[in-house]
This record gives C-alpha cells, structure tokens and sequence, in this order.
C-alpha cells in the first residue's frame, strides 16, 4: 500500500478539523450551567397557622447547606391567591407591624433563616378556602436564578403572634 503525502496531510487536517469542533462542543466546564439555589435548600419544621378565613402564615427553618448565599423571592400555594414574604418590625408609634420584606429573604452561606411566629414568615392572604389544623398546605418558593422547592406545612392551631398588618389589616 501506497500513502502519500497529500492523502496524510488531508487526513491529518480532517483530525484536527474533527478535533476542534469537538473542543467547541460545550464540553467545556465554563460552559456549565450555573448550579441552582434551590438545590442547596431543605426546611425544617414546617407549619401554617391554621385559620377559617382572611390571612394565615406558614413558619419553619430554610436551611441553606450551600457554599453562597441563596434569597427567597417568592412563594405560593393552592391556599392561596396572595402571598407575601413578611417581616415583622416596630413601626414609629412602637407597635409592631407586618409588612412585605423588600428583597426577599437571604440564607446565608451554610446557615438558616428562621421563619417564626412574630418574626419573618410567608404571609398567605385571602385564604382560598379555611386551613384546618390537621391539613397539610403545600408551598413553592421561588428563588432569585428561578429555580423552585417544594414543601408540604401541615397545618397548627395558635393564638399568638396577632401582630397588625402594616396596611391596618389585623394579621
């Protein structure tokens, strides 16, 4: 058999050719898709408050096992149509009020944000139909890269925590 030097040059070409375009590919680990915030997240004791109308909360520890921090930008739920991320603050006549929480809310790095009667938690409004103690509520919360989690609160009876809603709306 018989090469010559076009037919290897030609060949080699071709190799590099095929080469490149598999370099090009993606395959990259520049190329790779940003990891997801809610991959980092989980929750810890869950609950909603149980109520027959107008407004409920659900609490709970968000846990961010992740290596930066994560925010919270929303949330929603079948139960209801309206949801809110709230904190609770001291308004200028020193009662304490709720109201939406600018920018969501933050887990650091490798640690926890509290949602807890009295403190930040996730405001359901309008309740589509009574939350009884004993149901279970489904949640979605939605994070700043759009990435989702999912978790079910079951629903508890409690009488604190009557804080004002920042609008005069009783919470």
């Amino acid at each position: 058999m018989t090469i010559r030097p076009r037919g290897m040059l030609a060949c080699a070409l071709l190799a590099l050719g095929l080469a490149g375009l598999t370099g090009c590919s993606g395959a990259d680990a520049t190329d790779a898709p940003p990891a997801q915030q809610a991959a980092s997240v989980t929750i810890r004791d869950a609950w909603v408050k149980s109520a027959d109308s107008g407004m409920s909360a659900a609490f709970g520890v968000l846990v961010n096992s992740g290596p930066t921090d994560v925010t919270v930008v929303s949330s929603n739920s079948e139960s209801s149509p309206m949801i809110e991320l709230h904190e609770t603050v001291e308004n200028d006549s020193g009662q304490m009020v709720m109201r939406e929480k600018d920018g969501g809310f933050v887990i650091p790095a490798g640690g926890e944000y509290a949602l807890a009667p009295g403190g930040n938690h996730i405001m359901l409004m309008d309740l589509a139909k009574p939350v009884k103690a004993g149901d279970t509520v489904a949640f979605t919360v939605t994070f700043a890269d759009g990435s989702t989690y999912g978790f079910d609160a079951p629903a508890k009876d409690y009488t604190g925590a009557n804080e004002q809603y920042e609008h005069g709306e009783h919470g």
